[in-house]
């Protein structure tokens, strides 16, 4: 995600608008659709981490990705291929709606001043349900869940 930011904020330096939208789209889904699979998948996860993954729809919108590591630490196989795929998916519909943004930071704060902002809307949720479609089905139940 980092690493995606710096590639962003120099393309955003040299003009490139679109880079950065997908960046920032990319980097909202990750804590989104763990907090999606932890609400509608409880059997597949841990009492805590299903508290937790409620935190991470605020996370998610307000661009802290940082709210799916403890979930990617615990069962990274699982996680973040799940992560992976949906913030691409995210991330190519972003570039292929021609989404665009300015300002170098994401999440909610700066959807104003996203280019074809219900597009971007679009790209986030289905790269966070898929996401979550992705992490649900790669989880096992737990039979320790209550």
């Amino acid at each position: 995600n980092k690493a995606a930011y710096v590639f962003g904020t120099a393309a955003l330096a040299s003009g490139n608008y679109e880079v950065m939208a997908a960046v920032m789209v990319g980097g909202m889904v990750p804590p989104i659709a763990i907090a999606l699979s932890t609400t509608f998948c409880p059997k597949k996860w841990t009492p805590d981490e299903r508290r937790n993954g409620i935190v991470n729809y605020v996370m998610g919108l307000c661009f802290v990705t940082e709210g799916a590591i403890p979930y990617a630490a615990a069962d990274p196989l699982r996680v973040l291929p799940s992560c992976v795929a949906g913030a691409a998916l995210a991330g190519a519909l972003s570039m292929t709606f021609g989404c665009a943004l300015r300002a170098p930071h994401g999440g909610i704060f700066v959807f104003p001043v996203v280019d074809h902002t219900l597009l971007y809307c679009v790209a986030l949720a289905a790269g966070s349900v898929v996401g979550a479609v992705i992490l649900s089905l790669l989880k096992k139940d737990r039979t320790d869940a209550a």
